[in-house]
């Protein structure tokens, strides 16, 4: 299954993935012949239940985790480490505590030491502001709230200019209003900065309100089951009917995998 609306500008490739992790006890197979494509620019949601794989495919995407089968391209070249052009963004903000708002993101644009340091302090500031943190910049870390965090650690990852971000339920944790308002702030940044975005979640809204398409996989092991087009214009509300619509056909796909899986 490998689906993009134009496989000639496809930025990442999943050719075959597969994955097993393996103990003294026994063996787990987490990822299966994973096929997928995305495309420049595009926004790309995994869904599915726990155990499913996601989070081992964002590594694997990431260069964090080496596939037992397959491989993974971008922009045509086979990915096998880590790199800058791919930088992920976690459920936990996990920021220097040492160091401010403008400390954090500065730290993360040693990843170009092409930079001056005068040019590194204008890009942190200049991203700062970009998610709204502008007067925050100089703030300890302790003094911010866990939304303020997470728009630190997105600034963080934005600054470098990576070609594709990779965001593993970053707003997990947080409150539903903090949430919402960050559904809305991360919507105007995407128009801002037209990133190529993986992004993995356990909630199906959440996939809808930002994603081009919506991946849903099975557990165990992890296998595409179905891709899902998400054709509603930008900026979307979270509790509009039109996206509720398609909420609600992903997760009765999701249902009624799992009740296949429990008979």
């Amino acid at each position: 299954m490998n689906e993009v609306a134009n496989p000639a500008a496809c930025k990442l490739v999943i050719d075959g993935v597969s994955k097993w992790f393996h103990t003294d006890r026994a063996s787990v197979h987490a990822l299966d012949s994973i096929d997928l494509s995305v495309g420049e620019g595009e926004v790309v949601c995994l869904v599915g239940p726990s155990g499913c794989g996601k989070s081992t495919l964002l590594d694997i995407i990431a260069g964090l985790t080496r596939p037992d089968a397959g491989r993974v391209l971008a922009d045509g070249q086979p990915v096998q480490r880590p790199g800058r052009e791919r930088l992920v963004m976690f459920q936990e903000s996990a920021l220097f505590p040492w160091l401010d708002a403008f400390g954090n993101v500065m730290f993360g644009l040693k990843l170009r030491p092409e930079f001056a340091n005068r040019d590194r302090r204008e890009i942190a500031y200049r991203f700062l502001d970009l998610v709204g943190l502008e007067k925050f910049a100089h703030a300890p870390i302790h003094e911010l709230s866990g939304g303020m965090k997470q728009r630190v650690a997105l600034a963080r990852a934005l600054a470098p200019d990576p070609q594709v971000l990779l965001m593993d339920e970053p707003f997990g944790a947080l409150d539903a209003m903090t949430r919402d308002q960050l559904y809305e702030d991360i919507q105007q940044i995407w128009k801002k900065s037209r990133k190529t975005v993986v992004f993995v979640t356990h909630n199906v809204r959440e996939a809808v309100c930002l994603g081009d398409r919506v991946i849903l996989m099975s557990p165990s092991p992890g296998r595409i089951l179905r891709a899902f087009d998400i054709p509603l214009s930008r900026p979307r509300d979270m509790n509009s009917v039109e996206l509720a619509t398609h909420a609600a056909r992903i997760a009765a796909a999701l249902r009624g995998r799992a009740g296949a899986e429990a008979e």
